[in-house]
């Protein structure tokens, strides 16, 4: 098993490496160390996901997080930390909603920091995630 000394330089050293014929990964793994990037609901489509309703954005990128989780070889109980960023802090009962009902089992670290604008306007949070896989 590497140790977290080794794991954080082969992500350093892959970390500007062209990926998927130099599309920006969504998620990187070295490890047991899973990383996703900050993510909206932008859809395959290019379209926005429950535009401007901050609930079904959150729910949308989480469930989206479950797959990309899978497909590391990542659970949800392996998550310890989440990131939102939110464009009005008013917004927080929504997105701390969605979050709950995907890791109330969990409970992951929640942070939540205020932002003045997302890509489109129709975006109201964007969502990062790490996880470290237990196999326990």
């Amino acid at each position: 098993m590497e140790t977290l000394e080794q794991a954080l330089g082969s992500l350093r050293a892959g970390m500007f490496a062209p990926q998927n014929g130099g599309k920006i990964p969504e998620k990187t793994k070295v490890g047991p160390f899973v990383k996703i990037g900050g993510t909206t609901s932008v859809q395959p489509d290019g379209s926005v996901a429950a535009e401007n309703d901050a609930y079904g954005q959150t729910k949308y990128i989480l469930e989206k997080f479950v797959k990309l989780l899978s497909q590391a070889g990542a659970e949800v109980k392996d998550v310890i930390s989440v990131k939102a960023y939110a464009v009005d802090m008013k917004l927080g009962g929504e997105i701390a909603r969605a979050y709950t009902e995907i890791f109330k089992e969990v409970r992951p670290l929640f942070t939540m920091v205020g932002t003045t604008a997302l890509n489109r306007p129709t975006q109201l949070v964007e969502i990062e995630l790490e996880a470290v896989i237990t196999n326990a």
